[in-house]
């Protein structure tokens, strides 16, 4: 039944005009691009949260709903040049570094939060990890509405358009990543 609602709110509540999100890429959001989601991705996004009846569900569909997002992105700005890191990338129009993931994840996740989609979380702003300096590093960030968790939403390990990364913030706090 909630799958019904869902498909008859993207149906419905879409019109022909277009939804913008704003991204930022070439390190620290230097240049920023507005991208344009259509009521036909609308639609395929809202499918994806449509079954989500635990929060354990609606992280999977968010990580999977931010990769579909940065695909969108990837066929109207150069983001689709960016690879998982920031290594190999200098001069590369389209790199994203953990601050522009943060940024444009964020946006992703509005957008998100915006169309009711989210049953089982809130977004917050950015988070931030820099001990000493070492692995500094920014994210976007979720909290759970029933047990008050946080979660860090990370883009930035991954090539574009690969399922964000989710961990709870007191595992990235301390330099979780998906890659050891």
């Amino acid at each position: 039944m909630r799958g019904l609602i869902f498909l008859l709110m993207a149906l419905f509540g879409s019109t022909a005009a277009a939804y913008e999100v704003t991204i930022c890429y070439n390190y620290g959001c230097a240049v920023q691009a507005i991208v344009k989601i259509d009521a036909d991705d609308t639609l395929q996004l809202s499918l994806l949260f449509a079954d989500a009846d635990s929060a354990p569900e609606e992280r999977e569909s968010i990580r999977l709903a931010v990769g579909y997002m940065n695909r969108i992105a990837g066929k109207q700005t150069p983001v689709f040049n960016d690879k998982g890191g920031n290594d190999n990338e200098e001069g590369v129009n389209g790199r994203m570094d953990c601050i522009d993931h943060s940024h444009s994840t964020t946006g992703y996740l509005h957008f998100i939060e915006a169309r009711g989609w989210l049953q089982f979380h809130r977004v917050l702003e950015p988070i931030h990890r820099a001990p000493l300096l070492v692995n500094d590093h920014w994210s976007a960030r979720i909290e759970e509405l029933d047990s008050g968790e946080q979660y860090a939403v990370d883009t930035w390990f991954l090539d574009n358009g690969e399922p964000a990364t989710i961990y709870p913030v007191h595992e990235w706090l301390k330099g979780t990543a998906p890659h050891g």
